[in-house]
């Protein structure tokens, strides 16, 4: 019987690589990797949901707002949170991977902090939940991605050692209150830009997100809610989702950070919830799990698939 020709790598006849036997996988070359046999590249947006903002029973104080939730991408040239660039090209082999599209954090209506946003994951990538604003004259502000904003009558030098440091590559921090004597609350963090402290009976505005085209159209997304000073009905401005206004609610499937709140207003601010964004060859048909909401189109060679709620599998 013939001798049969054993390789561990195939090559073209100009010596390119093809293909190659290793770990007991088949690989392709990709033109700048190896990849397993039959992968799929994925882009993604991954985001937590937002944290809702303190309470104050009445007008004294401004309580602080919730921050942006935590924020992932690796869509070629964008940036992911806390000042990171795009995260790593990603390619999965075929198989079944959980999506978790993390809530918002909710509001509350009694003197204390606001909740954290829970956590979103695809394939193993997490971006968790933005941080609770928290109540008046208080150091309490929370962890997340993004922290939440500190409630007015805090001074800026009681509290500068003890801020929780947001998580690196997903967001930034929230402000300081306004100070004894000032009833205005800080801007919660966004997951493009630190919450702004307020300044005197001045509420800080909410920290800026992060914009992504990975659906076709620029979205700012992530950002977190606005001081107020609920003494005299006065708000700090909001973007890319964060809330806007006494008992303002983060936008939904945005993971923007809910606002503070009193008796007179109700319940403070909900946090948005967060989402999955993956855009992929529009070849690959995804098998979605019943427990996940979802929504897809097709443009340019892709698909792109949003996850608004639930937790599931999907496989390919």
């Amino acid at each position: 019987m013939a001798s049969v020709a054993k390789f561990d790598t195939w090559q073209a006849a100009d010596g390119t690589n093809v293909a190659r036997f290793s770990g007991g996988e088949l690989q392709v070359w990709d033109g700048s990797a190896w990849v397993e046999a039959g992968s799929t590249e994925f882009q993604y947006l991954i985001i937590g949901g937002g944290g809702s903002g303190g309470y104050w029973p009445d007008g004294t104080r401004g309580p602080g707002a919730g921050g942006g939730g935590g924020y992932l991408c690796n869509v070629p040239g964008e940036n992911s949170g806390g000042g990171d660039s795009a995260r790593a090209a990603l390619k999965l082999a075929a198989g079944s991977y959980t999506v978790t599209v993390g809530a918002g954090g909710a509001g509350v209506s009694t003197e204390r902090k606001g909740n954290p946003g829970s956590l979103t994951e695809f394939a193993g990538f997490v971006a968790y939940g933005g941080g609770a604003g928290a109540r008046p004259n208080r150091i309490e502000g929370v962890e997340g991605a993004s922290c939440g904003g500190f409630g007015g009558e805090t001074l800026a030098s009681n509290v500068s050692n003890v801020q929780p440091a947001p998580l690196a590559g997903q967001g930034f921090a929230g402000g300081y209150g306004g100070g004894y004597g000032a009833y205005s609350s800080a801007g919660g963090g966004g997951a493009g830009g630190a919450g702004q402290s307020a300044s005197g009976d001045n509420p800080g505005p909410g920290g800026v997100g992060v914009t992504s085209s990975i659906t076709g159209t620029p979205i700012g997304r992530a950002g977190g809610g606005g001081g107020v000073r609920t003494q005299n009905n006065t708000f700090a401005s909001a973007s890319d989702g964060g809330g806007e206004g006494i008992g303002a609610d983060g936008d939904v499937n945005t993971g923007g950070g809910g606002t503070g709140s009193e008796s007179t207003y109700g319940t403070s601010g909900n946090g948005g919830s967060g989402v999955v964004i993956l855009k992929y060859p529009d070849s690959v048909t995804l098998t979605i799990g019943a427990g996940l909401t979802s929504s897809t189109t097709t443009s340019g060679g892709y698909k792109i698939t949003s996850f608004t709620a639930g937790t599931d599998t999907v496989s390919f």
